[in-house]
């Protein structure tokens, strides 16, 4: 990941805010800087296909509440997937990712999932990434651009 910093996304939402896609945009860009895309629509392309794919792994309250504080297109990509009966870890999610993107590597893929990833901590919330991190196997704060500081098992 580029070491700029990522643009704060200032589209965050109320629980029950109308859902419009003003934030949209905002997060396609802020995905695109992140990930230094060349355009508009790769960033969009990477952000739909991570969005998606985390879709399908977080649940209940978390989902609901992420679905909330994003972006009206982000929500309905992740409440659309249906949920994944089994966790998957953090590297098998990159390797998920990965096997929906024509063309990606491992390592592209990876970049693919931080890109996204690391710009919903400013527009979710702190609270919320670390709720959703807990849901999920050990691994994933390092995508979301924290530091794992949970011993491995």
């Amino acid at each position: 990941m580029s070491t700029t910093t990522v643009p704060r996304v200032t589209t965050r939402r109320a629980p029950h805010a109308a859902a419009d896609d003003t934030g949209w945009p905002q997060l396609v860009e802020a995905v695109r800087e992140s990930g230094l895309y060349p355009t508009r629509s790769k960033a969009e392309e990477v952000t739909r296909t991570v969005l998606a794919a985390l879709g399908t792994h977080v649940t209940g309250d978390e989902r609901v509440d992420l679905a909330r504080a994003l972006p009206a297109e982000a929500a309905r990509l992740i409440a659309s997937q249906i949920p994944a009966t089994h966790r998957l870890t953090a590297a098998r999610f990159v390797d998920e990712v990965a096997s929906r993107t024509p063309g990606a590597t491992p390592a592209t893929a990876r970049w693919d999932v931080s890109s996204v990833l690391s710009t919903l901590p400013p527009l979710i919330g702190d609270d919320l990434v670390t709720r959703v991190l807990a849901q999920l196997p050990t691994g994933y704060a390092l995508l979301f651009g924290r530091a794992d500081l949970t011993p491995a098992s």
